[in-house]
C-alpha cells in the first residue's frame, strides 16, 4: 500500500480539495466545506458535486468523523449514534453562525 504524502493546505487551495465518498449509488465528489473538532474528535463536513464540478443547489452535505494518522494521513468514518451526530450537526449549525456574524 503506497501512502501520499499530505502538505499543508492554504486558505487558496481549500476550494480546489476534493475528496471521494464510495457509495451503493457509485462514487461521489465531494468539496470540504469545513473540518472541526468537538470533545477531542474531529469532524469533516463535505458537499457533493454535481457533474460539472458545481455544489448541488439542494443543499445537501456529508458528516463524518475525521482523523489523521502520525504521517498525516487523513481518513474519514461514519458517526456511529444519532446522538453524535446530533451534537456535531448542532456543533456545525453553531460555527456556520459565528462566520455569518463575522462577515457582518
Amino acid at each position: 500500500m503506497s501512502k501520499e504524502k499530505v502538505t499543508p493546505v492554504t486558505a487558496d487551495e481549500i476550494d480546489n480539495i476534493r475528496v471521494t465518498i464510495n457509495s451503493d449509488d457509485g462514487d461521489i465528489e465531494c468539496k470540504i466545506l469545513t473540518i472541526f473538532e468537538m470533545d477531542g474528535q474531529g469532524y469533516i463536513a463535505l458537499m457533493p458535486l454535481d457533474e460539472n464540478d458545481q455544489e448541488n443547489e439542494d443543499g445537501i452535505f456529508y458528516l463524518y468523523r475525521y482523523d489523521e494518522d502520525e504521517e498525516g494521513i487523513p481518513s474519514i468514518d461514519n458517526i456511529q449514534t444519532e446522538k453524535e451526530y446530533n451534537a456535531a450537526l448542532d456543533m456545525l449549525d453553531q460555527l456556520n453562525e459565528e462566520d455569518l456574524l463575522s462577515e457582518e
